[in-house]
């Protein structure tokens, strides 16, 4: 039974992803809004997040396999998740708060030689800080946060689930 549920919540996993994404293309053509760095950088996550989960609901790992792929979405959807969250942090920041931060990428991206990027950096920071969708007055990172958090969330049951197996079963004297 325990792998029938893990395939089945790698399943929704992946299907969650894949409405997310289909409504960020949909708002993108319908609505016009054109996506920031930011935005892509948390398209990417959750594409990575709905191919993995997808994966391990087709590939019906084991044990070994479903932790394996439990960490890996764990970790992408962590990524995506300082992603969305560096996004709401830029729109509710103020100035006093933002200059600080760009001149401390600007100096990262001096000291890595990527001076090309200083410019894009400056009109991305203030197109990310930009709030120009609301959905019962939460805004589109917000929304992608609350989802990376549900992402995290997800790979913890098979987690914590194997890891409590494996107490019970340490503490019959099993092992």
């Amino acid at each position: 039974m325990y792998l029938a549920r893990t395939r089945f919540l790698f399943f929704l996993a992946s299907l969650a992803c894949a409405s997310i994404i289909g409504v960020a293309f949909y708002l993108q053509q319908a609505a016009g809004l054109d996506p920031c760095t930011l935005c892509m950088v948390q398209r990417a996550a959750f594409i990575a997040c709905g191919v993995l989960a997808l994966c391990a609901a087709c590939h019906a790992p084991g044990p070994t396999g479903t932790r394996r792929y439990s960490l890996g979405l764990l970790l992408v959807a962590l990524a995506g998740l300082a992603g969305a969250g560096t996004q709401v942090w830029l729109q509710t920041a103020s100035a006093d708060q933002l200059i600080p931060f760009i001149t401390r990428l600007e100096q990262i991206l001096s000291l890595l030689s990527l001076d090309m990027c200083i410019d894009r950096l400056r009109s991305d920071a203030l197109f990310c800080a930009e709030i120009t969708w609301t959905l019962f007055g939460i805004s589109l990172p917000e929304w992608s946060l609350l989802a990376f958090t549900g992402l995290a969330l997800l790979p913890l049951y098979p987690l914590f689930s194997e890891l409590s197996h494996w107490l019970a079963t340490r503490d019959r004297g099993g092992y």
